[in-house]
């Protein structure tokens, strides 16, 4: 900023720039205050639930009682023997038509015998679908149409604030004004514990794109203020006396900082040096900030309100952090290290992400310091605790795996890995006001290490089902692999969640992609769950599900109609896109028959 506040109006004389971009701040915050209100009904939805408030905040650790599962619901009688009996190793998209669901009709006595069901809200995504669809084409890998035009009304409000009654070129102080007010949204997109993600139902990571424009343009405003400026003083001749003002030079160390700051954040220093990228934020930030006062004191309400921002971030950061003792052991056949801590138990929900450091000198000079998002991998209120699955994949993980390989076998109960000091921050992302246990039929369609979203997805809707709080009828999951082999150490659990699925049918197909000289033998695969060669047939899977769902509401009152297909993507990028343009494909009819279908994504990537 070149001038006071005060003297802001010189660009022109019905113009007050300091005003422009203070009511442009409001008109950004309306329209996000938009998308808020559109989010609230299903976000009373949820939190009309009481158990709601108390997941997905904060970590705990609460003692467990023993669960004794609600009385069966009454159902007709399923044939006894015959073709559905054989049917019950097929997968939906080959037996949807043979299996019997007659045990899944319940009784209408159910609500009399303790049953609550949760309320359930249809997404916009699902009363509007064309619209829905066309927002949801992908435009390249991970990136929509929706989320383009969202950034393109954000540049368009920035360039109206830039260009009214004014040339940025040759008035350089309106975009030093423009920049200003940009700052509080930056720090804001910033933050883990979103304070707009938590109006709009949406994780931090949702909104890091919007984050990193909002960060590109205030980076061009502030450079096209201060070439402005150096441009004038050069051609008047005036550059080096106007330069050694204090003020000035202040401005100069403000625009290298954010220079800095915007070079370190380029995708190759995010996915190849994260340290140098993260710490170069926190460092940069806080020299940024005291620059800018300095160099124009008349900021100093956006300075307080990032500060603020951050402030009250790290303070909620702090509230979120745990310090457990953690049993680590490795899982070869995927080059996973399994990390399992039992004393922490509740404040999460099915889907979510916690942070976490390992306290141990045998992660490095700085390991320690290093801090990294793994999803959880069980449901909350389980007497395993929280469990997290570490791929091995760089320098931090992979010390994190040959850490758990070389420790053996323990000397506690002859335990294989060892026990480790762990920080754990979160929990954070998730399903938002979108909650799995209110839909017809839940699909799950992972890749790789996405596999740990999918499991505690399941088993929180088996949970919420043997307490009478699951509307879901058909449960299926599709986990994508390279190699066949990844399958068997996750066997002996999965086999436990189809067989404590009891009154609602869980499919698991697991398909690898990696050619192999001998097929894999399944003689050793129990019941539900299948291993086939090849990609899934997404469409097909889809397909067969709604029939499932549509079939089941044909048979059941007005008080139990079916309540759409929610489907749960977690994994590579282009698993997603693929995702989303099948259910793009589903006709109109079968998609309001269902009750709508809507998508959940998570995606993890710098």
């Amino acid at each position: 900023m070149e001038a006071t506040t005060q003297s802001a109006s010189s660009t022109s004389p019905s113009m007050n720039a300091f005003q422009l971009v203070f009511h442009i701040d409001i008109f950004l915050l309306a329209l996000a205050g938009v998308f808020a209100l559109l989010a609230l009904p299903r976000a009373i939805a949820r939190f009309s639930r009481a158990a709601e408030w108390r997941h997905g905040h904060i970590l705990r650790a609460i003692p467990l009682e023993r669960r004794v599962p609600k009385p069966h619901m009454r159902s007709v009688q399923p044939p006894s023997a015959g073709p559905s009996a054989a049917a019950d190793n097929l997968t939906s998209e080959e037996s949807h038509t043979l299996h019997s669901e007659a045990h899944l009709i319940r009784h209408p006595a159910a609500k009399e015998e303790g049953w609550s069901l949760p309320p359930h809200v249809r997404a916009w995504s699902s009363r509007s679908p064309t619209f829905a669809n066309i927002l949801r084409y992908r435009l390249d890998a991970g990136f929509s149409l929706g989320q383009a035009l969202v950034l393109v009304i954000y540049f368009a409000v920035l360039v109206y604030a830039g260009f009214l009654e004014s040339n940025p070129f040759a008035e350089p102080l309106r975009t030093g004004f423009v920049a200003m007010s940009q700052i509080p949204v930056v720090f804001l997109l910033a933050t883990k514990n979103n304070i707009l993600g938590m109006f709009l139902g949406l994780g931090y990571e949702k909104l890091n794109y919007i984050h990193r424009f909002a960060g590109t343009l205030l980076v061009i405003a502030s450079n096209l203020h201060s070439l402005g400026y150096i441009y004038h003083w050069t051609t008047n001749h005036t550059f080096t006396e106007n330069i050694r003002v204090p003020a000035r030079l202040w401005g100069v160390v403000a625009l290298i900082a954010v220079d800095l700051l915007y070079l370190f954040s380029i995708p190759f220093f995010r996915r190849r040096a994260y340290n140098l990228f993260y710490y170069s934020h926190v460092i940069f930030f806080i020299l940024f900030l005291p620059s800018l006062h300095a160099h124009q004191s008349g900021v100093w309400p956006y300075v307080i309100a990032a500060g603020g921002i951050i402030g009250l971030d790290y303070l909620i950061r702090l509230m979120k952090t745990r310090i457990f003792n953690a049993r680590i052991r490795p899982i070869p056949d995927l080059m996973f290290t399994r990390i399992e801590v039992p004393q922490l138990n509740a404040g999460w929900r099915a889907g979510q992400h916690v942070r976490l450091r390992v306290l141990s000198s045998a992660m490095g000079w700085f390991g320690w310091a290093e801090s990294h998002p793994f999803t959880i991998a069980t449901a909350a209120k389980t007497p395993e605790g929280m469990v997290l699955l570490c791929k091995k994949t760089g320098g931090w993980t992979g010390r994190l795996y040959d850490m758990a390989k070389a420790a053996g076998y323990g000397s506690d109960e002859g335990t294989y890995g060892r026990t480790v000091q762990v920080m754990i921050e979160g929990p954070y992302g998730g399903p938002g006001h979108c909650v799995f246990a209110s839909y017809s039929a839940a699909i799950f369609m992972v890749g790789g290490s996405g596999i740990t979203f999918a499991l505690s997805a399941v088993q929180d809707i088996i949970q919420r089902d043997s307490e009478g709080a699951s509307r879901v009828k058909v449960i299926e999951v599709i986990w994508s692999v390279q190699d066949s082999a990844s399958l068997t150490p996750f066997v002996p659990q999965l086999a436990a969640l189809i067989q404590q699925s009891i009154y609602t049918p869980l499919k698991i197909s697991v398909h690898y992609t990696r050619a192999c000289e001998k097929p894999p033998g399944k003689d050793f695969l129990p019941p539900g769950l299948t291993l086939t060669a090849g990609r899934p047939k997404i469409a097909k899977v889809l397909d067969a599900v709604i029939s499932r769902a549509v079939s089941y509401g044909s048979n059941v009152k007005a008080s139990m109609d079916i309540t759409g297909v929610v489907v749960g993507v977690c994994g590579p990028t282009g698993l997603g896109d693929d995702v989303a343009h099948v259910i793009s494909q589903v006709d109109a009819g079968r998609r309001w028959a269902v009750g709508g279908i809507e998508m959940h994504e998570e995606v993890f990537g710098w």
